[in-house]
């Protein structure tokens, strides 16, 4: 918003704040100052000057030789004006002015005449574009005085940056108020509580859809004569940057800055059956040719302003050249409308076109007040153009909303801002700007927002009103309280952070991958029809077909990792990510939602790292078993024989993952249910994502695994007495793992059994066929005291004779 000091004194008293605290009041209460800059300062050289006396140049037809006095001396100046003459008061740039566009004003000869200085035209002035004569000031203007003080030019330009909820503010009128408030300075307003009491018979007006106008009022004014505007009313408009055309254009120009009401004044003469008509176009009409002589498109939704017969204009945009006032034009239509925000701003969109009328109307103007702007132009019109009202017009107002009442809670108010405001206070903040108020109770006010705040639609926006008025710096300043206390964590983050760092630490790396997979990975791993996985929700908007569903596994996308650095030569893979997988349960619900674990690993056992006093080998499915244990251990979950602790155990037949060997598959299961798997991708299902490389993988459950209890951890003292270790080497059937006569050994709970482990399964010539050999070592020690042969004998031969008998065993021959 744009406007001047001087134009704003004329509606409010503003003696009592310099303008640097003038725009520190208005960024206070909302309205941010962009710049406030003097105007016409490149102007301050130049004089008022009076032509004492005019006549011919002796040399040249068409120039005159002037004496003028500028106050303490009288120049001979050489003009070629045709206007200029005896007693005729002007502006003189002396020798050393420089005037706009770099002109510098010098002693010269003109025709062999000396000049000493020019008497200067508007367009040399940059006031305007006439250049067809000197410019004349006022009769009566004394000599030799500052030129911008004398004709008013000495003001301070003002540009207001307003956000979009305050439409108000787009007018001088409404920055007034707002000054108002706070000054307590009384508002004055030329025209106010307009009305239109007897309808116009002259013409008519047809509103088809009050929702995309509300009312449209317009007044007839007949025998105006075109001309320009008088200095006052083209000094405003210059002031703020809009160039002066006609008088009719430039008091539709002033009124719509003063009141924020866009105007539009057609030529009567021009309209067909002399009547206005508000609609979308017809089936026929596509194009319209609007006022800067351009043919735009338009569309069914473009609101238009119709005659009988034909579109004049595009409502709250632009008019058209059908119906321009030029001229020529004696009789006009004054229109004074309120248009729909949403469809004005779309119009303006549609056709990219910006216009200071457009600019109001998609915020919003004030409906109850297009009677006011209507009558305030009307009367300047009939003042500087001549014009005669013939009666007072027409008003549709089919679109009239009830007033928008509000209740002010004066308790939570104070509360909200930290203030100990009383009702009455309050109300008298809210009325300085026209918000009507009436007590309802000791602690709450009934409030009428006026028409033109269209964006107090509730308590809150009133608060806020109370808290730009009261004022930013007088509200109290405190500090919020804060608990110190620490805020709990979630669990299964701390696991998952906890984890993630820690197999880093063994080499693997984290990945993240996108939640959008492609639709084929279920394909690619072979998953069956009825596999639940395979069930996946599809992207309506998917970004590409690599990313058309949510993944319902982690796997595939680990793959693509893994052949991705395979193929830049990283053959050296350990890979784990922890995500969300997403499961349908039906149509328009949202799928559930399930973290898992996954890790593959491929390529060398060591990584990167050459290892120097061992192989180099390739990691294989123990790889892959001893990264879960380390999981295990690392959540401090069970693991052993019991029933709540993990196990693994091969998979039943059939069970097998279908993208696993099922020779290299293992189920890893706590309390008899499964939460994960782990083993060898399937070289056909390696094929599918170009990995010719071997690739094991490990699959966890892991909002199952964060749901198991973790054991707390115990100390416990180095031990005081030696430990003995004895060796059992026995033949068992090969049907029979290794791990049951392990788990046998640990479910025995012999106080004397501290550890055992199987150190070696053989099968060969010595074994025979259909057996192995499998070998555990055990070692025994007391808390209290040093172990004799004969205890450890006695809790020996009892395992001994427990592994013989439930598999069958017998001891292996050297």
């Amino acid at each position: 918003m744009k406007f001047t000091l001087n134009w704003l004194q004329n509606y409010v008293d503003t003696a009592s704040l310099t303008p640097e605290q003038l725009a520190d009041r208005l960024t206070m209460l909302g309205l941010e100052v962009d710049s406030m800059t003097p105007l016409y300062q490149e102007l301050s050289p130049l004089k008022t000057g009076l032509v004492v006396s005019c006549g011919k140049h002796p040399n040249a037809d068409k120039l005159s030789l002037c004496q003028v006095d500028v106050g303490e001396e009288t120049l001979q100046i050489v003009c070629g004006a045709p206007n200029v003459r005896k007693g005729l008061a002007v502006v003189v740039a002396v020798p050393g002015t420089l005037l706009p566009g770099n002109l510098k004003i010098k002693k010269s000869k003109v025709r062999g005449i000396e000049s000493f200085g020019m008497i200067c035209s508007e367009s040399e002035l940059q006031l305007s574009d006439d250049h067809t004569g000197i410019m004349e000031l006022p009769e009566g203007t004394i000599p030799g005085k500052s030129f911008i003080k004398t004709m008013g030019l000495d003001d301070i330009f003002i540009e207001v940056d307003l956000t979009p909820n305050r439409p108000d503010c787009a007018s001088v009128i409404g920055i007034a108020r707002e000054i108002g408030g706070i000054t307590e300075k009384p508002l004055t307003i030329p025209v106010t509580d307009a009305k239109i009491e007897h309808t116009s018979n002259e013409f008519s007006v047809a509103v088809e859809s009050d929702e995309l106008c509300p009312r449209y009022a317009g007044k007839l004014i007949k025998n105006i004569i075109i001309g320009p505007s008088p200095w006052w009313l083209r000094k405003r408009l210059l002031s703020i940057g809009l160039r002066p055309i006609n008088n009719i254009v430039d008091i539709t120009n002033f009124v719509m800055m003063e009141y924020g009401q866009p105007l539009h004044a057609f030529d009567f003469d021009t309209l067909a059956d002399e009547k206005i008509i508000v609609r979308t176009p017809r089936e026929n009409e596509t194009t319209f040719t609007t006022l800067d002589n351009s043919k735009r498109p338009i569309d069914p939704d473009t609101l238009l302003i119709c005659d009988g017969e034909k579109p004049i204009a595009v409502a709250g945009v632009m008019g058209g050249m059908n119906s321009e006032v030029t001229d020529k034009t004696t009789n006009i239509l004054l229109e004074s409308a309120c248009f729909n925000a949403v469809s004005i701003r779309k119009t303006a969109r549609k056709l990219n076109l910006a216009t200071d009328a457009s600019y109001r109307f998609e915020r919003g103007v004030d409906p109850d007040g297009t009677i006011n702007a209507l009558n305030r132009a009307a009367d300047l019109i009939c003042e500087i153009a001549g014009g005669e009202l013939s009666d007072d017009g027409i008003d549709v107002y089919g679109g009239k909303k009830p007033l928008n009442s509000q209740t002010l809670r004066i308790s939570r108010t104070n509360s909200l801002l930290g203030t100990d405001l009383t009702a009455d206070a309050m109300a008298e903040l809210l009325e300085s700007i026209d918000i009507r108020c009436k007590n309802k109770d000791e602690d709450t006010l009934w409030v009428n927002p006026p028409s033109f705040r269209i964006d107090i639609e509730r308590e809150a926006d009133l608060v806020e009103e109370v808290a730009r008025l009261y004022g930013y710096d007088n509200i109290p300043v405190t500090l919020p309280q804060v608990n110190l206390s620490y805020p709990e964590q979630d669990s299964s983050r701390r696991k998952r952070n906890k984890l993630t760092i820690n197999l880093t630490s063994i080499g693997y790396t984290e990945a993240i991958n996108y939640s959008f997979v492609s639709a084929d990975h279920a394909d690619m791993l072979s998953l069956s029809d009825t596999d639940i996985r395979r069930q996946t929700v599809a992207l309506l908007n998917p970004l590409s077909e690599d990313q058309a569903v949510m993944r319902s596994m982690l796997l595939p996308s680990l793959l693509e990792n893994a052949k991705r650095n395979i193929s830049f030569q990283k053959t050296a893979v350990k890979m784990f990510e922890i995500g969300k997988v997403f499961i349908p349960i039906g149509e328009n619900v949202q799928p559930t939602e399930k973290s898992r674990l996954t890790a593959v690993l491929s390529g060398s056992r060591h990584g990167e790292n050459s290892p120097l006093h061992y192989k180099n080998d390739p990691v294989d499915i123990f790889d892959a078993k001893g990264g879960v244990e380390f999981i295990i251990k690392n959540m401090s979950l069970a693991a052993g024989t019991g029933k709540e602790s993990f196990k693994f155990k091969r998979p039943h037949e059939g069970k097998c993952e279908p993208f696993a060997e099922p020779e290299y598959s293992l189920d890893i299961c706590y309390d008899d249910r499964v939460v994960g798997t782990l083993g060898k991708i399937k070289n056909k299902t390696l094929k599918n994502f170009s990995i010719k490389h071997d690739v094991y993988y490990f699959d966890l459950d892991y909002d199952a695994v964060c749901e198991i209890k973790s054991f707390a951890r115990k100390f416990a003292s180095l031990p005081v007495y030696p430990s003995v270790k004895r060796d059992i080497a026995l033949i068992v059937p090969e049907t029979i793992s290794s791990g049951e006569l392990l788990d046998l050994v640990k479910s025995v709970k012999d106080k004397l059994v501290e550890s055992s482990v199987i150190f070696d399964v053989f099968q060969g010539e010595k074994v025979q066929p259909g057996h192995k050999s499998v070998a555990l070592s055990i070692t025994y020690r007391s808390s209290t005291k040093t172990l004799t042969e004969k205890n450890v004998e006695k809790s020996h031969s009892k395992i001994v004779r427990l592994l013989t008998e439930k598999f069958e065993g017998s001891f292996r021959d050297e």
